[in-house]
């Protein structure tokens, strides 16, 4: 005689941890997939610096589909974004804005007052544990942290010193009379 009862279901098994690493990066397109893999890794933050999001996949399906999928899974997400110009943002960064629509209350993107507009080094800082620091906007070579928090520390004081010159940028309603 068959049985009626289901088998017993499994639990998920536990997110393996990351291995600390550090790599060196050295085309735009290593860049975009090493973003989108420490994007794949955040719990709760995502800080990104940038001249105007307009070089590394910011506007891409993957890109896309990794932010959102940090949105849903996150407690309490936050993507901090501060950039020289948002003119990029809002002429081809449609996935980008239809992000920011939709998690609006989750995301701020500011731009960067005088103070900060010489820097010119790119950064994407996960959780303070994981950082893609590309060394200058017209060179394509980076380093990849991941599991780093000592060696990222400095990089999260950088980017909350050029965020600290931030002013606000764009958001997810137009307010006017």
């Amino acid at each position: 005689m068959a049985s009626s009862t289901p088998p017993p279901v499994e639990p998920p098994a536990a997110p393996i941890a990351p291995v600390a690493s550090e790599r060196q990066l050295d085309t735009v397109a290593a860049q975009i997939a090493a973003i989108d893999e420490i994007i794949g890794l955040a719990s709760h933050e995502i800080r990104v610096f940038d001249v105007d999001l307009s070089q590394c996949g910011w506007n891409s399906v993957e890109r896309s589909r990794t932010l959102t999928e940090f949105f849903k899974r996150a407690a309490h997400p936050k993507l901090d974004i501060i950039v020289h110009d948002t003119r990029w943002i809002e002429t081809s960064g449609a996935r980008l804005c239809a992000l920011l629509r939709q998690f609006g209350h989750a995301i701020t993107i500011y731009t960067t007052g005088a103070e900060a507009r010489s820097a010119m080094d790119p950064l994407v800082i996960v959780d303070a544990r994981h950082v893609l620091h590309r060394f200058h906007v017209s060179q394509p070579r980076a380093s990849l942290l991941i599991e780093q928090p000592q060696l990222a520390k400095p990089l999260v004081t950088r980017f909350e010193e050029i965020w600290a010159t931030g002013e606000p940028g764009l958001t997810a309603t137009v307010l006017g009379l």
